[in-house]
């Protein structure tokens, strides 16, 4: 079990609790950038830097993700394909990608898309503060233990 980051777009208090609740339960975190992320170093961390072409970290990830990991991320195209692959999968602000919401959630992403391209304006989500830290944490939290205990199990 490890846990996996799209680390290009990660608000930086959620690298902290990952790299906090990996070292504290001793799972490995891996963060893909295409970037070197200061502080990503130490036994339960590491970087993997990827080149800098269209979505090589996305590839990256999907590349190392195994049943059994928790991917990070807010790409919704690549929940989705981590998703179809059995992996578990949620985003910086606590939302779990499942089969039962990832064709809706691409589906409200590419709508939205399209608006931006045809110059519409449209609303950016909220930034990122104490609610969205909490509801990762909790989120995060949750989905770990769950994970341990499957592992436990087997």
């Amino acid at each position: 079990m490890k846990i996996l980051v799209d680390a290009d777009s990660c608000p930086c208090q959620v690298r902290e609790l990952v790299l906090r609740s990996s070292k504290r339960l001793g799972i490995l975190a891996v963060f893909a950038a295409n970037r070197l992320i200061p502080g990503i170093n130490g036994k339960w961390a590491k970087m993997e830097i990827c080149p800098s072409s269209e979505g090589a970290a996305d590839n990256r990830i999907a590349e190392l993700a195994q049943s059994g990991d928790l991917v990070i991320t807010r790409d919704v195209p690549l929940a989705l394909r981590l998703v179809e692959a059995g992996i578990t999968v949620i985003s910086d602000r606590g939302r779990e990608y499942s089969k039962e919401n990832i064709r809706e959630m691409l589906s409200i992403r590419n709508f939205t898309v399209g608006l931006a391209e045809s110059g519409i304006d449209m609303e950016r989500s909220p930034a990122y503060g104490k609610k969205e830290l909490k509801s990762f944490a909790d989120t995060l939290d949750k989905m770990l233990t769950k994970m341990i205990q499957i592992t436990n199990n087997r």
